[in-house]
């Protein structure tokens, strides 16, 4: 495992942690679980946390990347369509979310940006549904007709997000209290820009 630690007192992991991430997130959605009940928007919140650079945003294209073919073969799920993008832009969006609004990570705060990530995730991959699809009408009748049809997992990606992320952030504290850090918010550190 790479760390490095910066002088704002929070660590950033390196390639091998964002690899176990990777392995752990394509274990959970590869086993039956309950729809949209995934690690992949946690993990990418937590890649923007704490993996530096632009590792963090390759963490959640590769893990999706790899699964989905994956899903076809078990399953029989379409791999690819023309909302994937969008998917996978939703997630990028949760490293941008990770990296801005959790230099400071306390359990309130973890839990306040996967409830913005689920919603996020719900807004963009709806609108995608609509306005890419050929599912629903394309007319403000069929815009809410594709929101009302998506709001039961809604819920099922809020409990995911939280209870991965809960386990994600937890580890980390946890192992952060067994390398002797101070019990206190863990702070990331402030992304510098390198030439």
């Amino acid at each position: 495992m790479t760390r490095s630690n910066s002088s704002g007192g929070g660590t950033r992991y390196g390639v091998g942690v964002a690899t176990g991430l990777m392995v752990i997130g394509a274990v959970a959605r590869l086993i039956p679980h309950p729809a949209n009940f995934t690690p992949v928007g946690s993990t990418s919140l937590f890649a923007g946390a704490r993996i530096r650079g632009w590792h963090a945003y390759l963490l959640p294209l590769v893990l999706m990347a790899v699964t989905d073919p994956l899903l076809t073969l078990i399953y029989g799920y379409e791999m690819f369509n023309r909302v994937t993008p969008v998917i996978y832009g939703a997630f990028l969006v949760h490293v941008w979310i990770g990296r801005t609004l959790l230099a400071k990570v306390n359990p309130a705060r973890v839990a306040a940006t996967c409830a913005l990530c689920s919603v996020q995730f719900f807004f963009l991959t709806n609108l995608g549904v609509w306005g890419l699809g050929n599912w629903y009408p394309h007319t403000f009748a069929g815009l809410v007709a594709c929101f009302a049809a998506a709001l039961p997992f809604l819920g099922l990606t809020m409990a995911g997000d939280l209870a991965y992320a809960g386990f994600l952030f937890g580890l980390d504290a946890l192992a952060g209290r067994l390398r002797g850090k101070p019990r206190q918010e863990a702070t990331a550190p402030v992304q510098r820009a390198t030439v």
